[in-house]
């Protein structure tokens, strides 16, 4: 089969634990490139963010940010597809989230608000240290989300919601009680987070979009992630490739199990599948 799209997850698929993507992995994407595969990156983070891999890596596909609400052009203005959460069903989940003693975090493509610099905004604020100024995401701490949204109307693409170590068991809590009696999609991409966007956003349906925009059978699609917002991407592409340091419900349902994020799996696996080396 000769592959036509890689899609990649980024955070424990094409990074390492540094955050890096290694010149090794960047040769054989390159070299993946020269062959006319498009390189896609598929992740939760926020466009901004996804845009500034998506130039190391060299790719000139679309983006799929904030796990498949968004699809953009890395260079260009053309925003392929958009979904954002209803009004009210955003501020029930900030509400709620509240509730529970969390600090929740809503994502538009370019700004992130909160109502305390913690954990999303913290870690994005220092993500504004090291690149440059086109590269920078919004923080915005404001006294209420909700006046933010009732100003700003439905323009927010997800809601995040994170925990520290000792809180985890009561995020798995509201995250069960959130995916029970609201209308939305749920996914993590670690265990002390989830993420929540309107019930038609998913990793999957955004590479279905997007294949379709390409004219790519699904079977010409290989896709690599490593946690539970990869599993509709899982479920739709031709070949589906978990990280070796994937959770094992995403490895049980990959047609191939990789290396880890530290040592080059992707890269290895592209050689192997797609340049055939």
């Amino acid at each position: 089969m000769k592959y036509k799209l890689i899609a990649m997850d980024m955070d424990g698929t094409l990074l390492n634990s540094k955050k890096e993507v290694t010149e090794y992995t960047k040769d054989v994407l390159r070299r993946a490139a020269k062959e006319g595969v498009k390189l896609v990156v598929c992740t939760g983070r926020i466009f901004t963010s996804a845009k500034s891999y998506a130039r190391i890596i060299g790719t000139k596909a679309p983006i799929i940010a904030s796990n498949g609400a968004y699809i953009r052009e890395k260079d260009r203005e053309e925003v392929i597809y958009e979904k954002y959460i209803n009004k009210d069903t955003l501020i029930k989940i900030i509400k709620v989230s509240r509730e529970w003693g969390f600090y929740p975090h809503i994502y538009t493509t370019d700004t992130i608000y909160s109502e305390k610099l913690i954990h999303s905004s913290l870690n994005y604020t220092r993500w504004n240290e090291t690149v440059p100024e086109d590269e920078k995401i919004n923080i915005k701490i404001v006294d209420r989300l909700e006046d933010v949204v009732n100003k700003e109307g439905e323009n927010f693409l997800k809601v995040v919601v994170m925990a520290d170590e000792d809180q985890i068991e009561r995020l798995q809590g509201l995250k069960k009680y959130i995916r029970e009696n609201m209308d939305v999609s749920v996914f993590s991409s670690y265990v002390n987070n989830f993420e929540v966007m309107d019930k038609e956003v998913s990793k999957g349906r955004a590479l279905k979009i997007l294949a379709e925009y390409f004219g790519i059978n699904k079977e010409e699609i290989i896709c690599f992630g490593d946690n539970e917002n990869d599993k509709t991407m899982f479920e739709f592409a031709g070949f589906p490739v978990a990280m070796g340091n994937a959770e094992e419900e995403i490895k049980k349902i990959a047609a191939y199990v990789t290396d880890t994020n530290d040592n080059d799996g992707v890269a290895k696996a592209i050689e192997k599948f797609v340049l055939n080396k």
